[in-house]
């Protein structure tokens, strides 16, 4: 909607990673090295973690971008509560192997016949794990037995795992000592600097072909990196809802007052879906029922008061639209 309005290429801040967005922050330089030296090395595990949205899926897509795909078979899964058997299933399938109904013992079989055939044929085999803080125990375990697949004394299947900071703590269980053992590289994403947060804002606008239109005022970044605590995803958020709202209100200057305006509206927002109901079993007590009906005719308010703003914005949306339309008409 506003990338027409503004002249863009492409949406400068959509949520989905996109490796032609990579920006070279610091922690995600070093990030990088540490992945460079663990592909480098052939072996083991080389492990990612970071906040939600921290840049952590981009990193790795990036760095397959940079590799050459002639001597690299990659498959990338992402997991969910998964028991060992059904991760190795989830592994076949990203690799293209048959696995319909068979027994572990065969599923195994064939992944390793898979790698081994790829090493005699001087190409790689690579697994990105994304999400690996919610593998259990049983399925960590089966990729390190996977990791115990060998042509001519070298691994012939290397795993990256990435996850949520808690995989750190899983990781120290003392039932993951083998694991520990292969770690190649392991490195932490942190959130991005405050001068980095404007460099991130600016690279990901002239990624789109932005032309100056609109002009971000030098206050808009100290609050953009205020309101997300630099972490991308947050940032690509607030920017996102950022130029829509330039493009309903028609400006091609935006301000703090702009930066400011689109935070609260988002935290509202967020503030009608996430505050928590009362809890079953709660006192009868006739003041505790009536805080109740003041918290629940607060949420009705903020809720309503949230769709009539959506419903602003969705007229004002199709006003501009029309106007478009009849100007091409013309």
């Amino acid at each position: 909607m506003f990338e027409r309005y503004y002249g863009f290429s492409a949406p400068p801040f959509q949520l989905s990673p996109d490796a032609r967005f990579f920006f070279p922050s610091a922690v995600h330089q070093k990030a990088k090295s540490y992945l460079t030296y663990g592909l480098h090395q052939g072996e083991g595990f080389i492990i990612i973690t970071g906040e939600v949205g921290a840049g952590k899926t981009i990193l790795v897509d990036n760095l397959l971008s940079t590799i050459d795909q002639n001597t690299f078979v990659t498959a990338k899964i992402v997991t969910t509560q998964l028991a060992g058997d059904d991760l190795l299933h989830l592994v076949a399938g990203g690799f293209g192997i048959a696995n319909e109904g068979l027994a572990k013992g065969s599923l195994l079989q064939r992944i390793s016949d898979f790698a081994l055939a790829q090493h005699r044929n001087n190409k790689r085999v690579l697994l990105i794990v994304d999400e690996a803080q919610n593998l259990s125990f049983e399925a960590l375990e089966e990729l390190r037995m996977l990791s115990n697949i060998v042509f001519e004394r070298t691994m012939a299947l290397q795993s990256f795992l990435l996850g949520q900071p808690q995989f750190r703590a899983i990781l120290g269980s003392a039932r993951l000592e083998q694991l520990r053992q292969r770690v190649t590289a392991a490195y932490h994403l942190g959130p991005l600097s405050e001068p980095e947060c404007r460099s991130y804002v600016e690279h990901r606008l002239r990624r789109a072909d932005w032309t100056g239109d609109p002009h971000f005022d030098d206050d808009c970044f100290p609050l953009i990196y205020q309101h997300t605590g630099g972490v991308p995803r947050q940032i690509n958020t607030l920017c996102s809802r950022l130029l829509l709202f330039g493009f309903l209100e028609k400006l091609h200057a935006l301000t703090a007052s702009s930066v400011e305006k689109v935070a609260g509206d988002l935290r509202e927002e967020i503030a009608v879906i996430t505050t928590p109901s009362a809890s079953p079993g709660a006192s009868a007590d006739p003041v505790a029922e009536s805080d109740n009906i003041a918290q629940i005719s607060q949420r009705l308010g903020l809720l309503e008061e949230s769709v009539h703003k959506q419903g602003l914005v969705i007229k004002r949306a199709l006003e501009i639209a029309a106007h478009y339309f009849r100007e091409e008409r013309a």
